[in-house]
């Protein structure tokens, strides 16, 4: 499942710590999610669509 997530972090002057911080994840598991080794789950999918105010469909991207 490709995502926007790289982007949008980036759109917003963001590490991936700090989104790993605001998410209660790991930074490997946003390295994970935007370089598509890892698709979230379904609530952490929720919580990344929360934090951007974004719709789910807008960041993730299935193939």
């Amino acid at each position: 499942m490709n995502n926007r997530l790289k982007v949008l972090r980036a759109e917003r002057d963001w590490s991936q710590a700090h989104l790993a911080e605001q998410l209660g994840v790991s930074r490997q598991t946003i390295n994970a999610l935007e370089t598509g080794r890892y698709d979230p789950s379904l609530p952490l999918a929720f919580k990344i669509a929360k934090l951007f105010a974004l719709p789910i469909e807008a960041i993730f991207i299935s193939d």
